[in-house]
C-alpha cells in the first residue's frame, strides 16, 4: 500500500509539473502556430499574444506578413481589425485593436487567427510583432535567433513549413482520408486543447487520490 501512495503521488507531481512548464513555455512570448502549413500553401495562423506586464494591459498588437494574396481575420469581440496592402493588392501587415474594456489584462493572453495564404516558399517564415501597452509601453518582437542557435530577448514569432505537396496546389488541400486542410488544422488545434484539459484532469485526480491514501494511512497507522 506504502509503495501505490508514493507511485502515485510521484505520477501527481509529475503531471503536474509538465502542465505549469508547458504553460509556462507556450506563454512566455508573443508567437504564432500553424500545425500543418506547407510552403505555397494556405493555412490559418494562430498568434498567441500574452500581457507580460504586471500592471499594463495590451491594446494592440500589430503583425508584419511577407505580402500575401490573402489574409482574414476571425472576429474577436470587443476588437477591431485592419489589414494593411501594398499597391499590388498583397496583404503587409495586420493590426488588431482592443475596444475599452476588452484589453488582455496582466496575467492574460489572447488569440489572434489568420486564414492566409499562399505562404513563402521557404522553411521558416518570421512574422514580426508590435505590442502596445495601455501605459504606452511598445514591444517590438523582431530579433531572429543569434549565430549560435540561443534566443534573443524579443523573438519574432515564426513558423516551420513542411515543404509543399506535389500532389495539390496548396489551396484547401485535402490529405489521405479526404479531408480538407484546414479542417485538419482546426482538428488538431482543438485536440491539444482536449489533451490539456484531459492532463489537467489527470493531474488533479491523481493528485487527490494520493491525498485521500496517504489521510487513510495515517488513520490506519494511529489505529494500529
Amino acid at each position: 500500500m506504502n509503495s501505490f501512495i508514493r507511485r502515485a503521488s510521484i505520477i501527481a507531481g509529475a503531471a503536474s509539473l509538465a502542465l505549469v512548464v508547458g504553460t509556462g513555455a507556450a506563454s512566455a512570448h508573443v508567437s504564432v502556430v500553424a500545425p500543418g502549413a506547407e510552403q505555397g500553401g494556405y493555412t490559418v495562423l494562430t498568434f498567441r499574444v500574452p500581457t507580460e506586464s504586471d500592471t499594463a494591459a495590451t491594446t494592440s498588437v500589430k503583425v508584419e506578413l511577407p505580402g500575401l494574396k490573402s489574409a482574414r481575420t476571425q472576429p474577436i469581440p470587443g476588437w477591431t481589425s485592419t489589414v494593411d496592402k501594398s499597391p499590388e493588392g498583397l496583404a503587409t501587415a495586420v493590426t488588431w485593436t482592443a475596444s475599452p474594456g476588452s484589453e488582455v489584462g496582466p496575467g492574460q493572453f489572447q488569440q489572434f487567427l489568420l486564414s492566409a495564404g499562399p505562404l513563402p516558399e521557404k522553411e521558416t517564415v518570421s512574422f514580426p510583432a508590435t505590442q502596445t501597452y495601455t501605459d504606452g509601453k511598445v514591444v517590438a518582437w523582431n530579433e531572429e535567433p543569434a549565430a549560435d542557435g540561443s534566443e534573443p530577448e524579443y523573438p519574432a514569432p515564426s513558423v516551420t513549413l513542411a515543404a509543399a505537396d506535389a500532389s495539390g496546389d496548396g489551396h484547401g488541400q485535402t490529405n489521405a482520408a479526404g479531408t480538407s486542410s484546414d479542417t485538419a488544422e482546426a482538428s488538431t488545434e482543438s485536440g491539444s486543447d482536449n489533451t490539456a484539459r484531459w492532463l489537467a484532469g489527470v493531474a488533479l485526480v491523481l493528485g487527490a487520490l494520493g491525498a485521500a491514501l496517504g489521510i487513510g494511512a495515517a488513520v490506519r497507522g494511529r489505529r494500529s
